[in-house]
């Protein structure tokens, strides 16, 4: 009995066997030892690639020839020319990447004969396409000899060619020196010289007078002189029936000035 419980204990104190169907290797999962090494290889190969490509593409955007301003495209040109917008764009040999549309605007925009301009920047062969809006010229003003083109707000711009359907205005000798390249002309004289040329087509030169305004040489002899603004119809009817009072009486004038219609004179050369 003793035995019995001693052989009992022992069996206790020996270390779990287990019984029953051992796992063969065939029934264990394989690990494939190496699989992630070579996927993560991989990858790494494909980002190096990725950023070589990209490397090689910049060097050859900032190297090549082709990426860099030589010229531009140019539409809506009927005054200015294609290499005075070049000029004014300020872009010459300057990497496309590097322009800037609005800035380019602004610079085109500092000619007087450019009323807008659209800027498209894209890929060659046309990187940089310019489309610029001209302002039309509405007298042709002559000051200390020098002709200039003046648009209808007064701004002032180089005469581009010879325009004989523009009323030529020229300015006494009294005013020194041509018109700088900031000065306006005041935008009475440029509405009152349209005015008076389409009440008068045959008008196709006009005197200015700081002081007397738009005149011009009557060809009976006498000097018209009719002020600035917007009243010339008024003034006309004022001056016409003045010349008719005048020649009915057998005066010949010298000068008519109707710069106040109401309150116009004359100077005579003979008569009463």
């Amino acid at each position: 009995m003793a035995l019995r419980m001693r052989e009992k204990r022992r069996a206790a104190r020996e270390p779990g066997v287990l019984r029953g169907t051992i796992a063969t290797p065939a029934s264990t999962p394989v690990v494939q030892h190496g699989t992630e090494s070579r996927s993560g290889m991989s990858w790494r190969v494909f980002s190096g690639l990725i950023v070589l490509s990209l490397t090689l593409v910049l060097v050859l955007f900032f190297a090549l020839d082709i990426f860099y301003i030589h010229s531009v495209a140019v539409g809506g040109l009927r005054y200015t020319t294609k290499e005075e917008v070049f000029a004014l764009a300020n872009i010459a040999n300057l990497h496309v990447f590097w322009v800037d549309p609005d800035e380019v605007r602004r610079s085109i925009l500092r000619s007087p004969t450019i009323a807008d301009a659209q800027v498209v920047v894209g890929w060659p062969p046309n990187m940089v396409q310019i489309v610029i809006q001209e302002r039309e010229p509405a007298v042709v003003w002559e000051q200390a000899g020098v002709a200039v083109w003046v648009d209808i707000q007064g701004r002032v711009m180089r005469q581009r060619e010879d325009r004989p359907d523009l009323v030529r205005v020229i300015v006494d000798s009294s005013v020194e020196g041509p018109l700088g390249p900031n000065v306006a002309v005041p935008l009475e004289a440029v509405t009152g010289a349209l005015q008076l040329k389409s009440l008068r087509p045959n008008i196709d030169v006009l005197r200015y007078n700081p002081y007397k305004g738009l005149g011009y040489q009557d060809g009976n002899g006498w000097e018209g002189w009719f002020g600035t603004g917007t009243d010339m119809p008024v003034k006309l009817v004022v001056y016409e029936t003045l010349i008719r009072n005048l020649m009915s009486r057998g005066i010949q004038p010298r000068e008519v000035n109707v710069v106040n219609p109401d309150a116009p004179f004359y100077t005579v050369l003979w008569g009463r």
